[in-house]
């Protein structure tokens, strides 16, 4: 059995939203390869239209093309980035997947991986299993999750940043709001938010290149007196993925735009 099929069965148990089946990397039918968004070309046109086209009929407002494309890698790299950090918050074992190893399904969200090397604790006992090695510290695990993380993202940003009009540091800034907030939202299904807080933010302190910016959590402001309930964390996104220009009356729960008054609104509407 694969080392991390444990751990994806729990995340498919918390968020049934993500399958995550081992295997190698398909094709058609709505599956598209990793290294196939990462070529670009009219493969990554066609998965960047895919998601304008949902916009469009879902909200009557087809998105512009730059906006298309940041949405697009958004819907890919936030499940993404969970192929890596649930093994290692649940299990302490980084995996290996680089673009040529993983695929993704359009329409359901599913995702194949084919698992080789990982890295893991000394006392893990999968330490002993072909493709493991060993790493000895926490501080040396997180570096080796950064690691896999960015070795996967890395190509895929390439393709998608002159379509996004992007620079490498906004990139790199996305690609920490969708490790941060990935694991945050799936560690609050399981119960465990505090947890995942306190891991995050010694994962993304800052200053860990090539990630901008930081976790940044901070304790969530509360309005009282029948607002919204004291307690949690929040943060603010490093960057904002364009959604308030396809739907100008929502906005993300951490859009960098909104105000504090904005989000006393949305716990209380929430609780």
């Amino acid at each position: 059995m694969p080392v991390t099929s444990t751990a994806y069965a729990r995340l498919a148990a918390a968020f049934p939203g993500l399958r995550v089946a081992e295997g190698a990397p398909r094709s058609g039918g709505g599956w598209v390869g990793a290294a196939e968004l990462a070529a670009g070309g009219t493969t990554l046109d066609a998965f960047a239209g895919h998601a304008a086209d949902e916009l469009a009929r879902e909200y009557g407002r087809a998105p512009r093309p730059h906006v298309a494309a940041a949405l697009a890698l958004h819907r890919y790299a936030w499940p993404a980035c969970l192929l890596f950090t649930v093994p290692w918050f649940l299990h302490r074992r980084v995996p290996r997947l680089p673009v040529t190893e993983v695929s993704f399904h359009r329409v359901s969200g599913a995702m194949t991986v084919r698992t080789g090397a990982f890295a893991c604790l000394p006392d893990d006992p999968a330490a002993g299993l072909p493709g493991a090695w060993t790493v000895p510290s926490e501080a040396a695990l997180r570096g080796e999750l950064r690691a896999a993380v960015a070795e996967h993202l890395a190509p895929l940003l390439d393709a998608f940043g002159p379509r996004m009009r992007r620079g490498p540091r906004a990139l790199w800034a996305m690609a920490t709001d969708e490790i941060t907030e990935g694991l945050y939202y799936v560690a609050g299904l399981m119960g465990e938010e505090e947890r995942a807080v306190a891991e995050l933010t010694r994962l993304l302190p800052g200053g860990t290149a090539p990630y901008a910016g930081g976790a940044g959590f901070r304790a969530a402001p509360h309005a009282g007196n029948g607002g919204a309930p004291a307690g949690g964390c929040e943060r603010d996104r490093l960057t904002c993925c364009l959604f308030y220009t396809v739907s100008p009356e929502q906005s993300c729960v951490s859009c960098p735009r909104a105000t504090t008054s904005d989000r006393i609104g949305r716990r209380a509407t929430a609780a």
